[in-house]
């Protein structure tokens, strides 16, 4: 009998004469790359289970596992629960691609981190004044970061071996469908599409703006209307969009980060180095009545609350991921998020502070910092100071328009991808991306007083943000009752959600109390 080859350092263990060797069983492979360039779900016949010797062709099929999944845990759970793994998602553009790694996730995580509605902090200082708003900013921080520190290691389950790579699909997965659709579908939709649209109208209004800038009275050529600009933009934002997914978009990321960290540094330096303003007031603004001042007081916590979004994206973001037991994607996913925050704070601190400490109360309450450069400083500063700040937020717009466009272009994709069980032709992408971006243009017209709404907003979207995460670490990890875990997240929860409640109720009231300037189909 000829000899049986073993791997290992273990001498070969005596067999009986009668009795067959054991073919050596290959599990499934625990890393499963990037498909990036093969549109195929599946892997290749290299890359599942081979069995020893050859089985007939009515057998049992052999096993295959997506490359888009990640199983963790034992080779044999692994291989009985990868028949629940979806294969559409190796066509879809967040999960088409693996390939990232802890600098693309800080690239994304900082770019859809510090946007324009950081520029209206010291909007929220005014209301809470100087050591409640430093204070509450501070609580708001910590409590988001630990949130997304729940959700980084929330991504992928050791005990059913499955990559969650969208919030909705952790959400489902944890409340169940249902209930996941009412309490998240409208607040994530709303993060993705309603934020595409706020940048429709800060970049077009700003592009209006840098024209004159550059221009200085001296073009003799007709400028574009508000409404053209805006589709000016939303045309370049429209064919940046055809990126094919979100790893593929890293560099426009990196673009947008560092535009964003430069207008944002750029703006509250030029508050600070001019000097504050003649008869500045400290004083937090009252309202006329009790309960007028306690609304007010929870409509600044929600623009607070508003400044931190961006938690909708973290779970898509680390979907870019490879992963395996070894090298499980929390690890790089959670260096990207502490260097990405590091700098966050670096920019939403000294733009609340510095912004406060030069205006004041004279702050502008639509646009916050970058309408107080241009109304109080328009004339002593440099013009092309003023025109880089203006191109910074143009371009870190358009690079955010792509992050928050991804979900929606993901969530369009995968409707007629499992209808036709093949991944979208080229032109139907076209055609699905230009919609939306054409859609949100008709939006950001019909309803240019969208960016008026940042504490209402900021109420709705909190629960994705503060509550939500503590609830689904509850549901999954199950803590020892009564722990201090279980106890911190049970109290996070409830008070994010009752927060939320407030906000909301305290948004719909300042906006019918004080008014906001209805003008549908009329952007200013």
């Amino acid at each position: 009998m000829g000899d049986v080859n073993e791997i290992g350092s273990n001498p070969a263990t005596p067999r009986p004469a009668f009795v067959a060797p054991t073919p050596p069983i290959s599990a499934p492979p625990s890393q499963f790359h990037s498909p990036s360039l093969s549109r195929s779900p599946l892997l290749s016949s290299v890359d599942h289970i081979q069995p020893a010797n050859k089985t007939p062709k009515n057998s049992t099929p052999r096993i295959r596992t997506p490359r888009f999944i990640t199983p963790l845990g034992s080779p044999i759970r692994r291989a009985l629960q990868l028949t629940r793994l979806d294969p559409h998602d190796a066509w879809l553009p967040i999960t088409e691609s693996r390939n990232g790694n802890a600098y693309y996730a800080a690239f994304h995580t900082l770019c859809s981190g510090i946007g324009i509605q950081a520029l209206v902090l010291p909007v929220a200082f005014t209301i809470l004044g100087w050591t409640w708003g430093i204070i509450n900013l501070t609580v708001a921080f910590i409590w988001q970061l630990y949130t997304l520190y729940i959700l980084v290691q929330l991504h992928e389950s050791t005990e059913t071996g499955m990559r969650y790579s969208r919030y909705l699909q952790l959400c489902g997965a944890t409340f169940g469908e249902k209930l996941a659709k009412w309490l998240a579908l409208f607040p994530i939709m709303y993060l993705s599409g309603g934020t595409c649209v706020a940048l429709i109208i800060i970049g077009g209004s700003t592009s209006r703006m840098f024209f004159n800038i550059v221009c200085g009275g001296t073009c003799t050529a007709h400028p574009p209307t508000t409404v053209e600009w805006y589709l000016i933009f939303t045309s370049a934002a429209v064919l940046l969009s055809q990126l094919p997914n979100l790893n593929s978009i890293a560099g426009v990321s990196l673009i947008g980060a560092i535009t964003a960290i430069g207008y944002c540094t750029l703006i509250w330096v030029i508050s600070v180095v001019e000097g504050r303003m003649p008869g500045v007031s400290y004083n937090p603004v009252k309202g006329s009545t009790q309960v007028i001042r306690i609304f007010d007081v929870l409509n600044a916590l929600g623009i607070i609350a508003f400044a931190f979004r961006g938690h909708n994206l973290i779970l898509e973001i680390q979907a870019t991921m490879p992963s395996d037991e070894k090298h499980p994607s929390r690890v790089p996913m959670w260096k990207g998020v502490k260097v990405a925050y590091t700098l966050v704070a670096l920019c939403l601190f000294p733009l609340a502070i510095g912004g406060y400490w030069a205006y004041g109360q004279n702050i502008p309450k639509d646009g916050g910092m970058l309408t107080a450069l241009y109304a109080f400083h328009g004339e002593d500063t440099s013009q092309f100071i003023l025109g880089l700040t203006s191109l910074f937020v143009i371009i870190n717009a358009l690079s955010s328009f792509q992050i928050y466009g991804m979900p929606m272009f993901d969530d369009m994709e995968s409707k007629l991808v499992r209808r036709m069980k093949k991944p979208l032709p080229w032109w139907l992408r076209v055609i699905f991306r230009a919609m939306f971006g054409y859609g949100c243009f008709f939006v950001a017209v019909a309803i240019p007083f969208l960016g008026s709404l940042a504490g209402l907003i900021g109420g709705i979207a909190l629960p994705v943000t503060l509550a939500y995460p503590c609830f689904m670490w509850l549901k999954v990890k199950k803590p020892k009752v009564f722990s201090p875990t279980w106890w911190l997240n049970w109290v996070l929860g409830v008070v994010g959600m009752a927060l939320s409640g407030v906000l909301i109720a305290a948004g719909i009231y300042v906006v019918i109390d004080t008014g906001i300037e209805v003008s549908f189909f009329k952007p200013h």
